[in-house]
């Protein structure tokens, strides 16, 4: 009877350590900020699925549709691994970082490069699930390096945040470009609406993210590491978001005039998503930066989840 119970005891044990590393992960990748790219890669995907909505069988729309979430996630886990591999020293001495996984320890470095190596190797082969196009397949490589390239940006130039904006702009582009494929190849002005979605996604990315570093200031100062708000101060900074922002609008307002499909309820999202960047900026000041992590995680995973799901929904009424 006691080993019975001995038994179940190590095996609940065993359950809960395995969870807790499970969801040390998770969170040292920031799995839910998984939310600001992926509804807009879903977007696009759903936008070239409208164009050849007849020839699309089930199977095809089900594979296609798991592989931009597995290489979505895949990439954005080597991305973030990788950073937090490489930044980990500078995590440790800033007061705002020093208790994430690796400097607090909870997380060894030979683990994190396992697991940025596994996931980088995951999103390559995430890849097959659009074959026989075979473009995601020769983009995978430049584009995982392009992504683990951010991580060293802030080391020698001020526009890094500018990198992260781009980064996040190859989702829509990408995952047109696995839908699309030989169309792509065949008439490149067909990626007009993919780049058009990922340029609004462009400099929105890259202005909440001016506004997220205005919060590490002196630490970059004294660091030497560089970054908008620190070459040119807070009030410039917050300016150069708000600028950035409006070309967000302006983007995606033109969104529509290149791809027709987009109506009505397209632009009540739009509508909604200027208000939730006006709200953006008002609760973030040069003399009041306590709010910026609702400017930036709350706000924006609104900003994403809504419109996407209001232009995917106006694709299918």
């Amino acid at each position: 009877m006691k080993s019975n119970r001995t038994d179940s005891i190590s095996a609940s044990s065993l359950r809960r350590t395995w969870w807790n590393r499970v969801n040390d992960y998770l969170a040292m990748i920031r799995f839910s900020h998984t939310l600001f790219a992926l509804p807009f890669a879903l977007l696009s995907l759903c936008m070239a699925w409208s164009l050849e909505w007849n020839s699309l069988t089930a199977s095809t729309l089900t594979l296609q549709l798991v592989g931009i979430v597995w290489c979505m996630v895949a990439a954005r886990s080597a991305a973030m691994g990788f950073n937090r591999l490489v930044d980990r020293k500078i995590d440790a001495l800033n007061p705002r970082t020093e208790r994430r996984h690796l400097p607090a320890g909870k997380l060894r470095t030979r683990e994190v490069a396992f697991f940025t190596l596994a996931s980088s190797v995951a999103f390559v082969a995430g890849t097959f699930c659009f074959w026989p196009n075979r473009l995601p397949l020769y983009l995978a490589v430049p584009v995982l390096l392009f992504l683990l390239g951010y991580s060293y940006s802030k080391r020698f130039t001020a526009l890094a945040h500018f990198w992260l904006g781009a980064a996040l702009m190859l989702a829509p582009v990408c995952a047109w470009i696995a839908v699309r494929g030989e169309v792509v190849l065949a008439t490149p002005l067909d990626l007009v609406p993919a780049i058009v979605l990922g340029s609004a996604i462009f400099l929105w990315v890259s202005g909440f993210d001016i506004i997220y570093a205005c919060q590490d200031v002196e630490f970059d100062r004294a660091q030497g590491l560089f970054s908008v708000p620190a070459r040119v101060g807070v009030p410039p900074a917050l300016r150069l978001s708000a600028v950035c922002h409006l070309g967000t609008l302006a983007a995606l307002l033109l969104l529509p005039w290149w791809f027709s499909a987009l109506g009505p309820l397209y632009l009540v999202g739009w509508g909604v998503v200027a208000i939730l960047l006006v709200y953006e900026h008002w609760i973030v000041s040069p003399d009041d930066l306590g709010r910026v992590n609702i400017a930036f995680f709350q706000v924006n995973a609104v900003i994403s989840l809504g419109l996407s799901s209001v232009a995917a929904l106006d694709l299918l009424v």
